[in-house]
């Protein structure tokens, strides 16, 4: 559990990689959310449209996967332990996530040089990776809030995560779209999102219903008083904009230029409520009831040593992240 004591020999560690860690996936989840949203919402694009959303995500798609490396690699350096249990749990969803970017990096590179005949093939390709990837990281989320059992209302639920964090997102797809695009397909992204929206909703609810009853801990943690009243606004705010964001979808596309980013960034606000609730309900935990951070940490002084390259590592990251938008925006 938790040490008494966090500045004795090096306890405050194993809470910063944490954060880190949890940082990282958020970013990715947002970031490589929308270009994986993107993917999937070309099968219902015509030719000229797909080459206008592959030309929206081209400068950013392949940077956004590095928070991906970056999430894993402080996974394994910092909780070795915890990597090599979870990734023994979820083996073969990571390699078809795996397997789902290998298709969409291949197929971005050749669309761009093929023929119309197989430009269309490679557009499929892309669009089928694009789903796979986002199936297996919703069905790997599913896993992990299941505790990894292999009963069959466990896997049922996470084939059922799976599908709400595609719909989720090819939803901020659409949100991005509706930022980056004009004319008919501005329009058709509004009519997706809107579409979406109510799926998004669904998954939220069915995560946020499903975990305190599969475990008592979580459960105890958001329903005990004074919890109860202090927590309220973590699941309630996730759906207050929700509700925005259909009102604000309605009045979309607005066309001044001016408010089309509204979507995108209600968006992000939604899932960083979802992934701080989940952050808080598992906290310490980095495997469900089975392994807290401080059980699953490296030795204090190999720490030490990651969290100066971390440091210098992940703000080159951001200052990238935030330098090629701007210079693409």
């Amino acid at each position: 559990m938790i040490p008494e004591n966090m500045l004795a020999d090096g306890a405050w560690l194993p809470l910063v990689f944490g954060g880190l860690m949890g940082l990282a996936i958020l970013i990715y989840v947002v970031l490589d959310g929308y270009d994986l949203g993107v993917g999937m919402l070309m099968t219902r694009a015509s030719d000229q449209h797909k080459d206008m959303m592959i030309a929206s995500i081209g400068p950013f798609w392949d940077a956004n996967e590095t928070w991906l490396v970056l999430g894993g690699g402080l996974l394994l350096v910092a909780f070795p332990i915890a990597h090599g249990t979870i990734l023994t749990a979820l083996y073969l969803p990571v390699a078809l996530m795996l397997l789902g970017l290998i298709l969409r990096g291949v197929s971005f590179d050749f669309r761009a040089k093929a023929g119309d005949d197989h430009k269309k093939r490679w557009d499929r390709t892309f669009a089928a990776g694009s789903l796979l990837a986002s199936l297996a990281q919703g069905y790997m989320l599913g896993m992990y809030i299941m505790g990894f059992e292999r009963t069959w209302p466990a896997v049922g639920f996470s084939l059922l995560a799976g599908a709400c964090l595609a719909s989720g997102y090819a939803f901020i797809g659409a949100c991005w779209l509706i930022w980056r695009t004009e004319g008919e397909l501005q329009r058709r992204s509004v009519k997706w999102a809107k579409r979406f929206l109510l799926w998004t909703a669904l998954g939220l609810a069915l995560v946020s219903i499903v975990t305190p009853l599969v475990n008592e801990r979580i459960f105890e943690k958001w329903f005990q008083i004074p919890e109860l009243m202090l927590l309220a606004p973590v699941p309630l705010a996730p759906g207050f904009l929700l509700l925005l964001l259909y009102f604000n979808l309605r009045r979309q596309p607005h066309g001044d230029g001016h408010h089309e980013w509204v979507p995108f960034a209600a968006a992000i606000g939604v899932f960083a409520l979802a992934f701080v609730g989940l952050a808080y309900s598992f906290f310490p935990y980095v495997v469900p009831e089975k392994m807290t951070l401080w059980d699953a940490a490296s030795a204090p002084e190999s720490l030490m040593i990651i969290l100066a390259g971390a440091l210098f590592v992940l703000p080159c990251i951001m200052g990238y992240t935030v330098y090629s938008s701007w210079v693409f925006r």
